[in-house]
């Protein structure tokens, strides 16, 4: 605290008037204005009885630092692109953001370019373009931050740039429902960028593209469901194409019986293209529907280190593995093993001899690897009363 804040009738850098005008506030016991409440963000507000009634409107106005207020509603053939920096974006109850006809810059229905952008509560549907590569939103660079967002019947969900500063962090999102378009098409796409982050997140029903696909230099992959589901055709449900860091930890990840690639997780099947090359895989639970049988993970050969420490793996009894890899604490069970796998409740049984047998997997420089969180359905994670006891991704009910 400045101790002349309250001592001095003249604070330092005021005028004398400034000064008395402070002091008889104090003395009246009047509350002054605080810095944060000087610096509070403008907000603007789009509805359909406001104003401002679009977010192609509310992006032409908007300054660096603002808050976009939305109010609930459809918001139909409205595409903006977003260059503001510290911008936020907020529904306020439920908004969708339905593309029906041209997208922002022939891409998106949101095109983002701004440092430190959020958006929060959206829904995007429904983006289509004549190149079949149409998305709710387009990362083209700085960095973005989505929250408690859907995307639904899309080309692809989610699609970045190559820009190598960018950064995306995605947390308690819903990608799917994916549009088929002859296997271009993914629920997430994320190009060379610096990094991504996603947490909470459920990714399902993809069509002949993968579920999540990133060439990002690191990627955080934790307390996610990656699950191809009825209906739906995704080749990888997970892929690392050109490796980078993938911490890949606390996931449900599990392959359909209609799965277009009986592999459900790929490392550097496109070449390795970062001077890192590290996937650490912990605690997941991998599940494998295909009658015939898939192959859990593929790594391709090359520089990369690979940890397989406490996941729980069902479906095919055969874990195909390289020599150098590190595995350890890994265990392959039957479908009663679990709660009740026939309703996707991959949480071990109370009596399973597997509880209390997880091991500490160590650190990623200074990240923790063993899971303080688990995955809530259908978006979210639940914070565990202590670190991870139990291998695979369900810790309690």
């Amino acid at each position: 605290m400045d101790e002349n804040r309250y001592g001095d009738p003249a604070p330092h850098g005021c005028t004398r008037r400034q000064g008395l005008q402070w002091g008889a506030a104090l003395a009246a016991g009047l509350a002054l204005p605080t810095a944060a409440a000087a610096e509070a963000p403008a907000t603007l507000r789009v509805g359909r009885t406001l104003p401002i009634k679009t977010l192609a409107g509310a992006a032409r106005q908007a300054r660096d630092g603002m808050v976009i207020e939305v109010e609930t509603g459809d918001y139909v053939s409205d595409v903006a692109v977003w260059t503001q920096s510290d911008l936020t974006l907020r529904a306020v109850g439920r908004v969708r953001m339905v593309a029906n006809g041209p997208l922002a810059q022939g891409k998106a229905i949101f095109v983002c370019s701004g440092e430190r952008m959020r958006i929060e509560g959206f829904e995007f549907v429904g983006a289509k373009t004549r190149d079949r590569n149409g998305a709710g939103v387009r990362l083209e660079s700085g960095s973005l931050r989505l929250v408690d967002c859907v995307f639904r019947d899309n080309e692809t969900g989610l699609l970045t740039s190559n820009d190598k500063n960018a950064r995306l962090e995605i947390e308690n999102c819903d990608f799917g429902a994916i549009v088929r378009r002859e296997g271009q098409t993914h629920n997430l796409y994320v190009g060379e960028i610096a990094q991504l982050k996603v947490s909470g997140s459920y990714f399902h029903h993809g069509q002949l593209g993968h579920l999540l696909k990133s060439r990002a230099a690191v990627n955080h992959i934790f307390y996610n469901r990656l699950s191809d589901e009825i209906g739906g055709e995704a080749s990888y449900e997970l892929e690392f194409p050109n490796g980078g860091q993938a911490l890949v930890v606390g996931n449900l990840i599990q392959q359909s019986s209609t799965t277009q690639n009986p592999q459900l997780i790929s490392f550097g099947s496109e070449g390795y293209t970062w001077p890192r090359q590290e996937l650490q895989l912990i605690n997941n639970t991998l599940v494998d529907r295909l009658p015939s049988g898939g192959i859990y993970l593929r790594v391709a050969p090359g520089p990369a280190q690979v940890r397989v420490l406490n996941n729980v793996l069902a479906g095919n009894p055969y874990f195909a593995s390289n020599g150098y890899w590190e595995q350890r604490n890994n265990f392959i069970v039957d479908w009663d093993a679990f709660v009740l796998a026939a309703r996707d409740d991959y949480s071990l049984r109370p009596d399973s001899p597997l509880r209390g047998k997880a091991i500490d997997p160590g650190r990623s420089g200074e990240l923790a690897l063993l899971p303080s969180r688990q995955y809530k359905h259908p978006c979210g994670t639940l914070a565990l009363s202590g670190p991870a006891r139990h291998p695979g991704a369900f810790q309690q009910p």
